[in-house]
């Protein structure tokens, strides 16, 4: 397993394998569909939760990942509520292997709990420290250089997709230079996503495929 370096508080990593399996990646956007319908499921659902301080199931309906409430609750409480915290980490963990599938970089069927070939991580904040309570209320504007950015580097990631498929079925092989690119480009939309969407740090993203 590589290990995951660099000190932002949000890391991601593939694992790349010298080749890939021809036969599921040519079926592999019929072999991704029951995987993909339960990861819309639970982005389009409610979620519940039993906690472990007063037996009590609560549940956050919307969206699968909690966002707006811990706008909320940063802005009023300044805190971050240790299982919202924890369910947005294993859905993103989930969505990130079924996405990696999808795009051919492992050929592991996306496990809904275990790591698998995908390593991530998010380093869960102290919220009176590390975050300022009003910056979530202009998050959404200072990411606007990196969102025009990724803009166009998600345009390049499907067309370098499309010829990683036709790479794999000719050699059985994923182009260590394309594999490079894609991971690179969801490592740097992930970290924008941490600072803006999760919310886990007040760190600025930089400008980088790098780990």
């Amino acid at each position: 397993m590589d290990q995951i370096r660099g000190d932002y508080p949000a890391k991601l990593n593939i694992d790349y394998s010298e080749k890939s399996n021809r036969l599921t990646v040519f079926f592999r956007i019929f072999l991704v569909i029951p995987i993909f319908i339960i990861l819309i499921m639970l982005l389009s659902s409610g979620t519940y939760n039993q906690s472990s301080s007063d037996s009590s199931a609560q549940m956050i309906g919307g969206i699968g990942f909690v966002v707006v409430p811990v706008v909320l609750m940063i802005l009023f409480r300044k805190k971050y509520p240790k299982w919202w915290f924890d369910w947005n980490l294993s859905l993103v963990k989930f969505s990130v292997r079924v996405v990696s599938y999808m795009l051919f970089l492992t050929d592991q069927y996306p496990s809904t709990d275990e790591e698998q070939a995908v390593h991530l991580e998010l380093k869960y904040p102290h919220v009176e420290n590390e975050l300022n309570r009003w910056m979530p209320l202009i998050k959404w504007i200072l990411i606007l250089p990196h969102a025009f950015i990724l803009f166009f580097l998600y345009i390049a990631l499907w067309f370098c997709t499309w010829l990683a498929w036709f790479a794999i079925i000719f050699t059985g092989k994923y182009p260590k230079v394309l594999f490079d690119f894609v991971v690179g480009v969801m490592r740097w939309s992930f970290r924008v996503k941490a600072y803006a969407v999760f919310l886990i740090t007040d760190k600025y993203p930089p400008f980088s495929f790098s780990e």
